[in-house]
């Protein structure tokens, strides 16, 4: 084994103070990374103009890139159908909204760059979670991993194992063997264990090591509580089914409401579509789903005074999405024509499809015989509507908005350009050659030139707090590999444990090729490592083939900190700490090297 020399000394010292940064976090991560990529320029252990080389890098354009793709996808409601879908199909409680998120991008990560699966689900379980009340932090985590996961899949799923074949080829020229080259899904069998092992290890034992919540799980059918949780309103919506044989089949709201307030109408869906705070003209027809709002108790007073039945919610989920619809406070102007007016004379439902759920003035809330009062300067109104038509609402002199929305809906007529550009990036990366940025910025400014997304919204879509720190580490990686400093450990290593079985081998290569992905490049690990572990394979008469593989899905094993591309995608939504990711990736960590091992010998 060669001496260590000063270069090596210097890229190990760096390599501990940027372990001591990251996990002590006495300065940001991001701003931690940017001071590592300073100081090996500073150090000449690079050239000069590979420095700032990173931002350039194929990986952090492409990240880029999937993430104006994500955002403009979820411009247009695609991540909310995808969200409602998961929802429907997957459950709600936390434990299946992991098990099918995961496997829904790890399925995806199959055939793309994890990152570029995890970035477009990203959006996607910040949905789930508003909708659910699960904490971001309890959600983010597992689809990361199972996005890293799921590129063990396919040979087209990583980097690392693109690469399996050309340095298995390479190698056996080198050592004079033959070895047969794998097919597209020969890591399929290993990588759905790994991928299932890592689902069942977060519904389970795993949510111990995830942050805690004090946020708790709930149907999505009770996420319209709102209503009461956020004004201090004592009151539900409910969802029930107007049976054909009902006494209100065919009575106007005004008649459904007269002689009672505890109880309004807030939505009705029937055959024609979901009509927010329906006018008191329109009637109701059978089978149609109401959306009720009062207390429990006059709830269930007038669902069984009138027959109905309660009902799947499906109908009203739209009215679930903060992007779509919500609660909002707005002012009675005052001098304005509706002041001393009666909300009744208003019309607001008829008008702008608001319907009025209390009356803020001074200290008293006002939520009885709405309809008869007479409206002050200054009164608050709780409003609950749609986003769009609230805007129109907005317009008027009478009123001031005082809640944020969304300015304008869903660019649901841009939905065909956004798939459609989805699909080509999505086409070229599966069936080209091209370089991974290239393909997937050929979507993004796709989006861009239709209006998907507009240019101000596609920079507000990337997560520069990612890209620096991606970009920052990069040259850490270089200067481990160009001052020789990875092949010297991994000669150590090798050298040490030579008299090991086949399987301790394979062990302690899995385990090198680990520590490496979290400080050089899962490709510049693989492409070190698979030479050598062939050689090894060799030399103790084993199947190169079969270790070289082993290196190329054990790069994936980079759950341990926030360097691997996904995992600094997710911290900052996921508001993760490196501990987080040294409690829970530590456990994923052990967990892969037991399945991969054992997996890789009896399925391949």
């Amino acid at each position: 084994m060669d001496a260590i020399t000063v270069e090596m000394g210097l890229v190990l010292a760096i390599l501990a103070g940027a372990i001591t940064l990251f996990v002590t976090e006495v300065v940001r991560i991001d701003v931690a990374a940017i001071l590592l990529m300073v100081v090996i320029g500073l150090s000449g252990l690079i050239p000069p103009e590979d420095v700032f080389s990173g931002f350039a890098s194929n990986a952090v354009v492409s990240i880029m890139a999937v993430m104006i793709i994500g955002g403009a996808l979820d411009r247009v409601g695609v991540m909310r159908r995808v969200a409602a879908w998961i929802l429907r199909f997957g459950g709600v409680t936390e434990r299946r909204i992991t098990t099918s998120l995961s496997l829904s991008v790890g399925g995806l990560s199959a055939f793309m760059q994890n990152i570029g699966a995890a970035a477009l689900f990203l959006p996607v379980a910040e949905r789930i979670g508003e909708r659910t009340r699960i904490a971001p932090s309890r959600l983010l985590m597992p689809m990361g991993f199972a996005a890293i996961l799921g590129g063990t899949l396919t040979l087209v799923a990583s980097g690392p194992l693109i690469l399996l074949n050309d340095l298995l080829a390479s190698s056996a020229e080198s050592i004079g063997v033959d070895i047969e080259p794998y097919g597209l899904f020969a890591p399929t069998p290993v990588g759905i264990v790994l991928l299932l092992g890592g689902i069942a290890f977060f519904t389970t034992l795993g949510r111990r090591f995830m942050p805690a919540s004090d946020r708790q799980s709930t149907p999505a059918a009770d996420a319209l509580d709102r209503v009461a949780e956020v004004y201090g309103l004592a009151e539900r919506l409910r969802a029930v089914q107007v049976p054909a044989d009902s006494p209100i089949v065919g009575r106007d709201v005004e008649a459904l409401e007269g002689g009672q307030t505890a109880v309004q109408l807030t939505a009705l869906a029937d055959h024609d579509g979901l009509t927010v705070a329906p006018p008191r003209e329109a009637t109701v027809p059978s089978g149609a789903v109401l959306g009720l709002l009062g207390r429990d108790e006059d709830l269930d007073r007038f669902v069984a005074e009138h027959g109905l039945e309660e009902a799947d919610p499906t109908p009203l989920r739209p009215l679930e999405d903060d992007a779509l619809a919500g609660l909002a406070e707005v002012v009675v102007r005052p001098g304005s024509p509706a002041v001393g007016q009666r909300l009744r004379d208003l019309r607001l439902r008829l008008r702008f499809g608001v319907s009025v759920l209390a009356i803020h003035r001074g200290e008293e809330v006002i939520t009885a015989d709405l309809r008869s009062q007479r409206l002050a300067a200054g009164d608050v109104l709780v409003v609950f509507s749609t986003w769009d038509r609230l805007s129109e609402l907005a317009g008027d002199e009478s009123f001031v908005v005082l809640t944020d929305h969304p300015s304008e809906p869903p660019r649901s007529r841009k939905l065909p350009w956004a798939l459609g550009f989805f699909a080509v990036a999505l086409a070229l990366v599966i069936l080209t050659d091209l370089q991974l940025s290239l393909a997937l910025m050929t979507g993004a400014i796709g989006m861009l030139l239709t209006g998907v997304l507009p240019p101000d919204e596609a920079y507000r879509a990337i997560s520069w707090k990612t890209v620096f720190l991606l970009a920052s580490l990069i040259p850490l990686g270089q200067a481990v590999e160009d001052t020789g400093t990875a092949a010297w450990i991994a000669d150590g290593v090798i050298a040490a444990t030579g008299g090991l079985p086949p399987w301790g081998l394979q062990l302690v290569i899995a385990a090198l090729a680990t520590v490496f992905t979290l400080v050089v490049s899962n490709v510049g690990a693989t492409v070190l490592l698979v030479p050598l572990a062939a050689n090894v394979a060799v030399g103790v008469g084993a199947d190169p083939a079969q270790f070289g593989l082993i290196v190329a899905l054990a790069v994936s094993n980079a759950f341990l900190l926030p360097t691997h591309q996904v995992n600094a995608l997710l911290m900052g939504p996921g508001g993760y700490r490196v501990v987080d990711y040294l409690r829970a990736g530590g456990a994923m960590t052990v967990l892969f090297l037991v399945l991969l091992i054992p997996a890789v010998n009896l399925l391949t």
